[in-house]
């Protein structure tokens, strides 16, 4: 991907959004109408303490020479929160790594180690399953592969959140509410490729989506980034209907780039009776796995 044109796009994207009365400035009633409905590449500068040539410079990809003390004084000028934030670092690192260090950070193919089967083995009272950066599935344990059984189970391989959500024509009844789950899946790639972008597999996944219809394109478009890390999700299981359900996500920090994902419902709801249901059709006694890709 192309490094200049992603922190290009970010920047602009940002500053279009924010308006000069929510980053504090006061606009003379005799300065006339604006052109543009967010900030003023000078207004930006301005905030940030640097110099219009230098700002202009930085928006339009050329990443040289930027600090860690600029990087945060346009953060806050554009009141980009954490993951916004730390988004800009990755592309302007990237944008500076000599072409002899670009390599992905994590491997092509990765094996899990036994001691993270084992945990999932374990964990028979949730739905608990392992991600990569690229969302996709690596492992579940057998109540995570009942619970997302349609993600599981669709045709291509390996087994994608982001594909599933965009390609398969079972998402839009998996998932309720839909654009949400779609927005975020956007959002996560989007602070993949800044973190990680030279993986190849990342790169054509992100291909893939975008030449199957505009609804992915539009919202690649946006820039948007987040860290979805807990939250509540909707689904409709082909099963048992209609269920709620927490998610909680945490990274795994002897394995960089994966993430286990436990999932939990409130005892004694319907939820609940709806998760012990899917348990008790499936009581298997290892893990099931789509191919290890990372």
């Amino acid at each position: 991907m192309d490094r200049r044109s992603e922190i290009r796009d970010f920047l602009t994207t940002r500053r279009a959004r924010i308006t000069p009365e929510q980053a504090g400035l006061t606009i003379s009633p005799l300065a006339g109408a604006r052109r543009v409905p967010g900030l003023r590449r000078e207004e930006v500068a301005q905030l940030a303490g640097v110099s219009v040539p230098y700002y202009t410079r930085l928006e339009r990809g050329d990443a040289r020479g930027a600090t860690d003390a600029v990087l945060d004084a346009i953060a806050g000028a554009l009141l980009l929160d954490d993951a916004e934030r730390a988004h800009l670092f990755d592309l302007v690192r990237a944008a500076n790594t000599t072409s002899q260090a670009r390599a992905p950070r994590h491997p092509g193919r990765r094996t899990l180690r036994p001691e993270l089967w084992n945990m999932l083995e374990a964990m028979h009272g949730v739905p608990a399953y392992i991600r990569n950066g690229r969302l996709d599935l690596l492992a579940g344990n057998a109540l995570a592969r009942a619970l997302f059984a349609p993600v599981f189970d669709s045709p291509a391989r390996p087994a994608n959140s982001a594909r599933f959500t965009f390609l398969d024509p079972a998402a839009t009844e998996f998932y309720p509410d839909w654009d949400a789950v779609a927005d975020q899946n956007v959002a996560t790639l989007r602070a993949e490729v800044g973190r990680n972008p030279h993986d190849k597999a990342l790169s054509d996944l992100i291909g893939e989506l975008s030449t199957r219809g505009d609804t992915f394109d539009r919202r690649w478009a946006r820039h948007e980034v987040r860290r979805h890390r807990a939250g509540a999700k909707r689904i409709t299981h082909p099963l048992v209907g209609d269920m709620t359900f927490n998610y909680e996500t945490m990274q795994l920090t002897a394995d960089d780039g994966l993430y286990l994902i436990i999932c939990g419902v409130a005892p004694g709801s319907r939820d609940a009776d709806a998760l012990n249901l899917l348990a008790s059709w499936n009581t298997p006694a290892t893990v099931q796995t789509a191919p290890s890709n990372d």
